[in-house]
């Protein structure tokens, strides 16, 4: 066992028998901390969370896993491992199932699993070699292409670094949630070495739910728009840091809105009251919000989307049009920097989230950039669903103890990035 390994098992000694011992210590660190990388090898842009997974030869291995803030649970590409769990005593990070007998299984089945028409029925046909025990198989979607599949809820292992805000520290958090194993077929339509889906939404069964953290239950997340370096999220109370301003902390830099709950969904949801394009306005109250790390652009319900649509033309009279390119209705010529107006979405309590032309307009050729918000027709569930391109180099901080939501709008202005996190261990 590692050194590092011993000073976990060091802390978590003390904070589960010495009291007093708490009390007298504080710890250098206040989160966790965990690199973001952005993908476009699939057929939109994704983004992933690097986590350290198995413990080999004295070092941690890494796996990439799809950033998801919807789905109930996480689950991987992996095989479960029933021996591991009994019989491997050297093994300080190991998968192993959970039977159809435990209280998971049915909980997990009867209110997390997904249920579709393209989904076949679970059985408890199968059973653990040499232990007789039934395995306990769960419906799962794949986010990205919508086909359904069967994976294995198993007791799973994922380790992150601990961080002061600046850095990341040496030290670990081993977090154990319950997940699922999945077979490789589920991952055909992912980027290339993303190999699960690590589930960050209000789900009892989602990873946040999961991590011990003392300091409060909050999970703040910042997208990089670059492939060449990577964003950052962490797992606490913070402060966060982004270089070069290494003294401004990012919550001075937010604004904060009610975490809005939604029967059918364990995302996250926020109200959304009005769009304004230069001073001009949509009411949107009768419409839901939903925050989202899989569509790749804002998408609006089509009587909201023409209104939009309509003011930003007006907005932009003077700008040449060129041919609308799929998925975007409006795009323009930028032969020269293109001074577009920000879009702003006006929240409840009168907060206003500031999109600016860094996440309005998407650069689709040297020549030309189009409106990045697309038509979600006339039926969508959701009027709004905000998604990745508008988040990008956006500070978005979610906390789930006070069901609140902050945001800090693009951090370009603030000239930084969330690529600006200094990976440098202390």
């Amino acid at each position: 066992m590692g050194p590092h390994f011993q000073l976990v098992v060091f802390l978590l000694a003390i904070f589960s028998h010495e009291p007093e011992a708490i009390a007298q210590y504080v710890p250098p660190f206040t989160s966790k901390v965990a690199q973001v990388t952005k993908h476009i090898d699939a057929a939109t842009p994704l983004y992933s969370i690097q986590m350290m997974t198995s413990w080999v030869n004295a070092h941690f291995l890494h796996a990439n896993f799809l950033i998801d803030i919807d789905a109930p649970f996480t689950w991987s590409d992996c095989t479960v491992d029933w021996k591991s769990l009994y019989t491997n005593t050297n093994c300080p990070i190991c998968t192993g199932p959970v039977s159809c007998q435990e209280y998971q299984c049915t909980d997990i089945r009867s209110s997390y699993s997904y249920e579709g028409p393209s989904c076949i029925p679970v059985t408890n046909t199968s059973t653990l070699p040499g232990w007789g025990d039934c395995t306990c198989p769960v419906n799962i979607v794949n986010p990205v292409n919508g086909k359904c599949g069967q994976a294995l809820v198993n007791y799973d292992s994922f380790t992150l670094n601990a961080s002061d805000g600046r850095n990341p520290f040496p030290d670990f958090y081993v977090n154990n949630p319950n997940a699922a194993c999945a077979p490789s077929s589920m991952f055909e339509s992912f980027p290339a070495n993303v190999s699960g889906v690590m589930a960050f939404s209000t789900s009892r069964y989602a990873f946040p739910s999961y991590i011990y953290n003392p300091f409060g239950n909050i999970l703040a997340i910042c997208l990089p728009s670059s492939l060449s370096t990577p964003g950052v999220m962490f797992f606490g109370i913070g402060p966060y840091y982004l270089l070069p301003n290494s003294d401004v902390d990012l919550r001075s830099l937010l604004s904060y809105t009610p975490l809005l709950k939604h029967p059918d969904s364990f995302g996250y949801f926020v109200g959304v009251k009005s769009i304004l394009v230069n001073r001009r306005s949509i009411d949107v109250t009768n419409s839901t919000t939903k925050l989202s790390t899989i569509e790749p652009y804002t998408i609006l319900r089509t009587d909201i989307y023409k209104q939009m649509v309509r003011m930003f033309s007006v907005a932009t009279m003077g700008i040449l049009r060129a041919r609308p390119v799929a998925p975007f209705g409006l795009c323009l010529r930028n032969r020269r920097h293109l001074q577009v107006p920000d879009i702003v979405l006006g929240l409840e309590d009168g907060k206003k989230w500031r999109i600016s032309s860094s996440n309005s307009m998407k650069q689709v050729t040297k020549d030309v950039a189009c409106l990045a918000f697309v038509d979600g027709g006339a039926t969508s569930e959701h009027g709004i669903v905000i998604g990745t391109f508008q988040m990008e180099d956006n500070f978005l901080l979610f906390d789930l103890d006070n069901s609140s939501f902050g945001f800090s709008s693009s951090l370009l202005s603030n000239k930084t990035s969330c690529g600006n996190f200094n990976f440098t261990s202390h």
